[in-house]
Formats: C-alpha cells, sequence, structure tokens
C-alpha cells in the first residue's frame, strides 16, 4: 500500500484540499459502531450549524489520472465537518470513516428495496445490523460510493445464511 499520509490544505477562502495517497477502493472499512456514532455526530452537528468548509479529494492512482470528489453540498459539508472533529479526516481511518458515511446517507435513498433496513425519526435512525455492518466493511466504488447491486447481493447472502442456521 502507498504511503498512507493524507496532507491537507487550506486556501485563502477556507476551503480544505486533501491529498490522499490511495484511490477510494483501497480505503479501509470501519467498524460497524464508528460508523452509528459518526452518523449520530452528524445529527447534532447539523443541530448545531456547523456546516462546514468546502472539501476537494484527489485520489492518487498508479499510472492513471487521480480521482477528484468534492465534498460541496451542505449537508454533505455539515457530515464531513462532524466526521472530521471526532475521527480526523486527515487520517485514512477518518477519511474511511467520513465516506462510507456518505455512501450509506447515498445509497439509502437511492435503493427502494432497502426501505425495511432502516428507520430515520426525529430522534434518530435505526439500521439494520446487516446493513450497518455491510456499510462498515464493504468496498467503495472509484467515486466513493457504494455498488447498490453488490450491496443487494452481499445482504441477501448473509440474510439467508442466517435463515438457514
Amino acid at each position: 500500500m502507498p504511503e498512507s499520509k493524507i496532507r491537507v490544505a487550506e486556501d485563502a477562502t477556507g476551503a480544505l484540499a486533501y491529498a490522499v495517497p490511495l484511490p477510494p477502493e483501497c480505503l479501509p472499512g470501519v467498524r460497524p459502531e464508528a460508523l452509528l456514532a459518526a452518523w449520530s455526530a452528524a445529527r447534532a452537528g447539523a443541530a448545531a450549524g456547523r456546516w462546514g468548509p468546502h472539501r476537494t479529494l484527489m485520489f492518487r492512482r498508479e499510472n492513471a489520472e487521480p480521482t477528484v470528489l468534492a465534498i460541496a453540498d451542505p449537508d454533505a459539508r455539515c457530515w464531513a465537518e462532524a466526521v472530521d472533529r471526532g475521527a480526523d479526516l486527515g487520517t485514512v481511518h477518518g477519511l474511511a470513516l467520513c465516506l462510507r458515511l456518505l455512501a450509506l446517507v447515498d445509497v439509502m435513498p437511492r435503493c427502494p428495496w432497502l426501505a425495511g433496513m432502516f428507520d430515520v425519526t426525529p430522534e434518530g435512525v435505526e439500521l439494520h445490523p446487516a446493513l450497518l455492518r455491510a456499510a462498515a466493511t464493504m468496498p467503495l466504488d472509484h467515486a466513493a460510493r457504494f455498488d447498490a447491486e453488490a450491496l443487494r447481493r452481499l445482504l441477501s447472502r448473509g440474510i439467508a445464511a442466517r435463515a438457514g442456521a
């Protein structure tokens, strides 16, 4: 694995740029409990109005152009700020946690078949343990998202395995 230090720079407007030494699909998994705690921290950050700066992530790739992703949406900036405060986006672990949280928030509304695996209420979120484990451990794709079909297969295998036990 390449060097694991993420370089962070701030410009005159307060925007942050991250030079990440590996592509999104090589970021490690995280503990499910850490992902759930990050979700709670993000909700608290939103309630407190901590929107955070614009962030640009540049992921190095061997023998290819880097992948550049922007965290520009106000809600995504808020969630990234909350994770940064608790887990430091300047570390591979912190960045992996943040991107998994954002990928989970992204995949939930675009996959209607996930509807029974979570409940978002004014008090918080309830995530089915299988969904939480999958989001914490399955690889991200080249755009730092979850592949919806791979997620569906992973969850189907896990549910089928438990039903047969």
